[in-house]
């Protein structure tokens, strides 16, 4: 049986109106808020060759029913869920936490 492999994908629009697709690698709660990893996703394999593969940290805030993804701005709030997501994805691809492959 062969399985294939389905991202889960995430459509972000930037403030400028502009469409940015994601693959979302990971996410997690903590007892004040929820986050995101994502990778960027390309179809064309080249644009995914030219990109630098970093993992981009979001933090998911609600508003008026609405769900946005948006910048962590606190630094020590940022080091902690990117050390989190860190060691969580290392695990998944067997990777050393250090490999600094966040962004």
């Amino acid at each position: 049986m062969s399985e294939e492999y389905n991202p889960d994908l995430v459509t972000v629009t930037d403030d400028d109106g502009n469409e940015h697709i994601f693959e979302e690698l990971d996410r997690i709660e903590t007892d004040t808020a929820r986050y995101v990893a994502l990778l960027p996703y390309f179809e064309n394999p080249e644009e995914m060759l030219e990109d630098d593969g970093e993992v981009i940290v979001l933090k998911v805030s609600e508003e008026d029913g609405e769900t946005y993804l948006v910048q962590i701005d606190d630094d020590s709030e940022y080091e902690e869920i990117s050390a989190i997501f860190e060691e969580r994805l290392a695990e998944l691809w067997e990777a050393e936490p250090d490999d600094g492959f966040l962004n």
